[in-house]
């Protein structure tokens, strides 16, 4: 799970230093950014490098350790966090030598003078998140323990602490009042122990709040809640007023803490944001409300009614990525400020000085050939769209063409085109994929239409992984070929 002002190079003051490249920033305090790699091709981790100092961005969160990118931040002076997937916490959690061997490999190899300036290793993402039905809940802590034991043998774990990125449903509130927080009870046990070894580590409790899936979960929800307008509904806890849900779900966490003798731990946001496409309420419009408010909300260092003061958010996400899985929601493929190939996609001003202005683009992007995929007007032979339509989305991303997304409003000939072209685009431009039992052809016009924009794919991906898009389909599309045919 896109943009305003940024840094001119006017603003910029670089520094001789040996290795280092130092940017005075324009970015608020406290404030990074978590850049996500699930493309089916990604844009180049230098090319992604230079778009984050060129913005001003100091902050980076990642979901790996992937040596290419970590050259790319080599001698940056960016600040990372790294982190471990998944399903490597069987390993780690084993033993200790696994975990020395790991931090050796991904960790002390980029300390080197113009190095990486590491300052987190993320311990898994999310896994004690409901829908994983405790499948980590076990092996999470031992994996932890491991971690910030080998970084502290590797003689680093002074400087770089073990944390573990963990979703807000970790704890609840019966009554939605932040006072009655506490950990869910099936990984209350686990919870203590883990915030107990961060105490001791002085290491972070790094959360992830979300208030768009507030909106998307609950037909119910307020709408104006899950902004930092203050113009909507207000909850009353213990003389305290809670004008959005933000604030509310943040001093849940404070609230649950508390009751766990750990009133002090420190809380870094890890992931928050709001997506562009994919839903009625994930558009550009909405992203740059949401934005707006939290971004001047952070640069006024006004915290919650709790913890009042500046707060360490990663802004999620850099880049849009097309190849996470969507059984969340449709929408969690477009949470990027950027589009898949570097574009800012709105206005946002990361000082929180509301200014209008787009983020710098990323430069020296390569595409392939300006060519698409689309219907061939001369043989729309329908009783076979169904399948092939079904055959596209299912290889691809359809995202876009859902209920309130960019590409709703086309005819049925531009979402069949659409489909066509994001396969063609996706298997490389590669002539075979723009068949599709002679419905489909190839033009050198843009077929984009409108808001909807048919992509052209990024040149000189390499290898990748191979496409999981077997669940893409949008539940509903096909009915929606079918009625229209």
């Amino acid at each position: 799970m896109a943009r305003t002002c940024l840094l001119v190079w006017s603003c910029c003051l670089i520094l001789a230093s040996p290795n280092v490249v130092h940017v005075l920033s324009t970015v608020v305090p406290g404030v990074g950014v978590n850049w996500g790699t699930m493309a089916f091709h990604p844009l180049p981790p230098d090319i992604v490098v230079n778009m984050l100092k060129d913005n001003g961005i100091t902050k980076v969160k990642l979901f790996d350790s992937d040596s290419p990118t970590l050259k790319a931040l080599s001698g940056t002076g960016i600040e990372v966090m790294i982190g471990i997937p998944n399903n490597q916490l069987y390993i780690l959690a084993d033993g200790i030598e696994d975990a020395k061997d790991w931090v050796k490999e991904n960790v002390t190899a980029h300390l080197h003078d113009g190095g990486v300036d590491i300052k987190y290793v993320a311990v898994g993402n999310e896994p004690f998140l409901s829908s994983y039905n405790n499948t980590f809940d076990n092996i999470t802590f031992p994996a932890l323990q491991n971690v910030q034991k080998a970084l502290d043998k590797a003689g680093v774990g002074d400087k770089i602490k073990a944390t573990i990125p963990i979703n807000a449903d970790v704890y609840e509130s019966p009554s939605n009042k932040p006072s009655d927080g506490n950990f869910r009870k099936d990984v209350k046990d686990v919870m203590v122990q883990i915030v107990k070894f961060l105490q001791q580590n002085k290491a972070p409790f790094v959360v992830n709040i979300y208030p768009f899936l507030s909106l998307y979960q609950n037909a119910d929800f307020p709408f104006e809640y899950a902004f930092f307008d203050g113009s909507g509904k207000t909850i009353s806890d213990k003389n305290v007023s809670y004008t959005n849900v933000f604030d509310a779900n943040y001093d849940t966490l404070v609230w649950t803490l508390k009751k766990n003798n750990a009133e002090d731990l420190k809380i870094v946001v890890g992931e928050v944001g709001w997506p562009t496409d994919g839903n009625i309420n994930a558009n550009n419009n909405l992203a740059k409300k949401f934005y707006d408010g939290l971004l001047k909300k952070l640069a006024a260092k006004k915290g919650t009614p709790l913890r009042p003061g500046q707060l360490d958010v990663y802004l999620f996400d850099l880049i849009d990525e097309n190849q996470k899985s969507i059984a969340p929601g449709n929408f969690e493929r477009h949470w990027g400020l950027f589009r898949y190939d570097g574009q800012p996609k709105f206005p946002i001003d990361l000082s929180g000085k509301g200014n209008d202005k787009m983020l710098i683009a990323a430069k020296g992007v390569q595409y392939m050939r300006p060519q698409w995929c689309v219907l061939n007007e001369e043989n729309k032979n329908l009783a076979m769209i169904a399948n092939e339509i079904g055959y596209a989305c299912s290889e691809s991303d359809c995202t876009s063409l859902g209920y309130g997304s960019a590409c709703n409003k086309m005819d049925i000939d531009g979402n069949v085109s659409y489909a066509f072209n994001m396969y063609f685009q996706m298997h490389n431009q590669d002539e075979g994929a723009c068949d599709f039992n002679g419905l489909a052809m190839i033009v050198k016009t843009n077929a984009s239409q409108g808001s909807c924009l048919f992509p052209l794919q990024l040149a000189g991906a390499g290898e990748r992984l191979k496409l999981a898009y077997g669940a893409s389909i949008i539940p509903g599309l096909l009915l929606a070929f079918f009625t229209l045919m």
